[in-house]
């Protein structure tokens, strides 16, 4: 079981988390930073923590609302020790409904050619590949994902 609730970008937590998926995509892909349009606190519009029976924090994701009047999941990160566990369903589900809320009918996010895993990820939960937005259209390491939440 885990619980998901928003919480400020800063936070000790999600500071961890996003770090850890940093470390984890370094690797993967053998640079240090790839992120081409950081979020930050000034420009997400929710931020969610999900977190284990301890308490413990153990995924997260964020939406980003863009001036085309689409949302686009950022930061969708869960610990090792979690995956496959629904925390990631539960996070961009939760995230969805958000994006919902403000009277986003699209969602889009961007992952990258060496996580499989994401890409399989996104396919299952319903998102369709398109050509890109933004400063991954074109990009050769971008796989790009939408989702029409009517």
């Amino acid at each position: 079981m885990f619980t998901i609730s928003q919480e400020p970008w800063d936070c000790a937590d999600g500071d961890r988390l996003r770090r850890a998926m940093e470390t984890e995509l370094a690797a993967r892909y053998g640079i240090p930073d790839q992120e081409t349009d950081k979020p930050t606190a000034e420009n997400v519009d929710v931020f969610l923590v999900a977190r284990d029976t301890a308490g413990d924090a153990t995924g997260c994701g964020a939406l980003r609302l863009l001036p085309d009047g689409t949302g686009e999941i950022k930061r969708m990160y869960v610990s090792p020790g979690a995956r496959g566990t629904g925390v990631a369903v539960g996070v961009l589900r939760e995230l969805e409904e958000h994006a919902r809320r403000r009277g986003i009918v699209t969602v889009q996010l961007s992952t990258g050619v060496k996580q499989p895993d994401a890409i399989r990820f996104y396919e299952r939960e319903g998102y369709r590949r398109t050509d890109g937005y933004g400063p991954y259209k074109g990009h050769p390491m971008a796989v790009c994902f939408a989702r029409a939440l009517v």
